[in-house]
Formats: structure tokens, C-alpha cells, sequence
């Protein structure tokens, strides 16, 4: 049985796998946080976990009111998907010649780890103004800024979006370590905050699977604990508020 699959059949039992039985008691499923389980979502329009989904909802409909559409491009993403991405990206870069440090040094500007990314426990949520017309990329930060389409956006959130329990992880405040400023990503707090503290007590090295994954020879213990202390933890203070 390859390590994946006894993980996957290791935590649908009723006893935790032996590694699991010394780490702090966490109410989240190790699966889950690791974007491995069946996360019950919202609705379609809004792939989100149902506590954040009813609280976008409400915020949509209020940015609604004064001509904002708020859109998610992208909301709950799997092991499964982030996996893609990440070879995807591996793959590209290594056909354009980086070297397996380059690369994975370049993917880590925004992309993460498969079973690291917030986006698996349905609570985070990329957003732009759909009334907007779709050109290009629409997940940069200079659209967000100055003469960009979803500079509206950007001002109506930064006035309203903390009222329905939402907020940027990736900010521009100065000493931040980690990915890169992110104006599009916001998270909902009431949910993410406890399973931000669940997930801080996984041990990575033993809970990460790297199997058929770009660049794995790559990720030591010195990479996931320096990985761990400025991207996991590298956010605004309002979302490790434990």
C-alpha cells in the first residue's frame, strides 16, 4: 500500500494512525486540512464551506446595492487540484530552465504546497468584480490598483468586508514573510482562524505527501520548516489571532 493510500485509509478508521497519536487533539480531521476529505460546499456560485458560503452570500448582496459583483474564480481547491497546479507550474518552469530551487522558489510567490493551501478547508475565496470584462489574468495585483478594473472593488472591501468576518492573509504590511501580496484573496475568519490553529498542530514532515509530485526531492525538513514559519504563518495578524 503506497503512503497516500494508507494515510486516506488510516484516517477514515476510528483510531488515528500511530505518528497521529502523540500530535495535540484537533477537532478538524487531518484529512480535511489537508484537502483530502469531501467538504460539504455551499452552492456552485459559491464553493465555499456553508458557514463562509452564507456569509459571502450576504456580503455579495450588499456590494450588490452599489454596483459591485462580487464573483469567486476560485474558492474550495483539493489535494488533488493544488497537486495539478503545482506540477503544472513545476513543469513550466523547468522547461524554461530553472533549476529545482529556482522553481520552486518561483512557485512559492503565490502557489503552495499541495495539503498547505488555505483554499482546502473552504473558507478562502479569490474575488474579483464580475461586471468587470475578463482580459487576460485576472488575478493580478495591478488591477486592484490605480486605473486597474477592480480598484471599486478593492475600496468597497477595504471598507465592508470585516463586517462579514472577511480579510486579506496576504497584505502589503511591511516585514510580512511568505507569498506574495495578494488583493484578490480574502478568508473567512470565523472559520479559518480554528482551523489555522488545528492545522499548526500537524507535523508537516510526517503528514505532507510528495508522492508524483514535481520538485519532491527538493522539499527537506529545513525547506517545510522554513516554508512553514513564513508562508503558512505568514499573514495578517487578524487570521492567527490564537
Amino acid at each position: 500500500m503506497n503512503r497516500r493510500n494508507f494515510m486516506l485509509t488510516s484516517l477514515g478508521m476510528a483510531s488515528l494512525p500511530l505518528w497521529a497519536r502523540s500530535l495535540p487533539k484537533t477537532p478538524n480531521p487531518t484529512e480535511m486540512l489537508l484537502g483530502m476529505g469531501e467538504l460539504p460546499l455551499y452552492k456552485e456560485s459559491i464553493p465555499l464551506a456553508k458557514k463562509a458560503g452564507k456569509a459571502f452570500e450576504k456580503m455579495q448582496k450588499a456590494a450588490k446595492k452599489e454596483g459591485i459583483v462580487l464573483e469567486i474564480v476560485s474558492g474550495y481547491r483539493s489535494y488533488d487540484r493544488q497537486k495539478a497546479i503545482w506540477n503544472r507550474k513545476y513543469k513550466a518552469n523547468e522547461a524554461a530552465g530553472l533549476s529545482p530551487e529556482e522553481n520552486i522558489k518561483k512557485i512559492i510567490e503565490y502557489s503552495t504546497l499541495p495539503g498547505t493551501s488555505r483554499h482546502h478547508w473552504g473558507t478562502e475565496a479569490d474575488i474579483i468584480d464580475g461586471s468587470k470584462p475578463k482580459v487576460g489574468d485576472v488575478l493580478v495585483a495591478e488591477k486592484f490598483h490605480e486605473l486597474g478594473p477592480y480598484v471599486p472593488l478593492k475600496k468597497w472591501m477595504d471598507l465592508h468586508a470585516h463586517k462579514y468576518g472577511f480579510y486579506l492573509p496576504y497584505t502589503q504590511q511591511p516585514g510580512r514573510k511568505g507569498f506574495y501580496y495578494e488583493p484578490w484573496h480574502y478568508s473567512y475568519a470565523p472559520l479559518s482562524v480554528s482551523l489555522l490553529k488545528s492545522y499548526t498542530s500537524l507535523n508537516l514532515n510526517e503528514v505532507l505527501i510528495t508522492e508524483d509530485l514535481e520538485g519532491s526531492a527538493s522539499l527537506n525538513s529545513e525547506f517545510i520548516s522554513t516554508y512553514y514559519e513564513e508562508h503558512i504563518l505568514g499573514i495578517a495578524p487578524e487570521l492567527k489571532n490564537f
